[in-house]
């Protein structure tokens, strides 16, 4: 069974025009499976990407998710929103998928949009970021890029499979970097036992 830490404040997930539509469905369904509250904000690349890589419309999953729990969608255009400030609070923030542009904005202290600028107040008020990057190979820059963030105190979570989990398909995959997210922000005590290293293998 998975170990819970409801909160009630919400965990902000940003979505940017990364491949990887999946991950951030994920997170934001495994959050609200928590009870964890959700803020969610969406790029225009994201909005495309999910067109192109997801069965459901961009909107249809908002409409789902607004019927799974405590969640809102907020416009990223929208500077003058709540999680702007550092005065309102927040469990955290996660960026799935991220881009390289997104991680070089938020890197370098570019609040052009209110994805980067809750990913900025998220480090200035020293609450978990979550980075799930989407890029390969990765060059220097990028990578100089994720080092700027990690050493801000981000979280940078690649989704790669666990090998020695066996994981056979991409759902497993998807899954494992959701829980991976979950636990990182804090709002999960520990992984699912079949997540784990020597746990029970084929669990789903």
């Amino acid at each position: 069974m998975t170990a819970e830490r409801p909160s009630g404040r919400p965990v902000v997930v940003g979505i940017t025009g990364a491949s990887g539509s999946v991950l951030a469905m994920a997170t934001i369904e495994l959050l609200l499976g928590l009870r964890v509250p959700v803020i969610s904000m969406a790029s225009p690349a994201a909005r495309m990407v999910w067109s192109e890589e997801m069965e459901e419309s961009f909107g249809e999953a908002i409409e789902r998710w607004a019927g799974m729990g405590d969640f809102v969608h907020l416009a990223i255009g929208d500077m003058r929103a709540s999680v702007a400030s550092g005065t309102f609070p927040t469990a955290g923030m996660a960026v799935v998928p991220c881009s390289m542009a997104t991680a070089a904005a938020i890197a370098h202290g570019h609040s052009d949009n209110l994805l980067r600028r809750a990913a900025d107040v998220t480090i200035k008020e020293g609450r978990p970021l979550v980075v799930v990057p989407r890029e390969t190979p990765l060059s220097v820059i990028h990578l100089r890029n994720l080092a700027t963030l990690a050493g801000a105190g981000a979280t940078v979570i690649p989704p790669e499979p666990a090998f020695y989990l066996r994981q056979e398909t991409t759902e497993q995959v998807v899954d494992y970097v959701a829980h991976r997210t979950a636990l990182a922000l804090g709002v999960m005590e520990s992984l699912p036992e079949h997540m784990r290293y020597g746990g029970p293998r084929g669990a789903s």
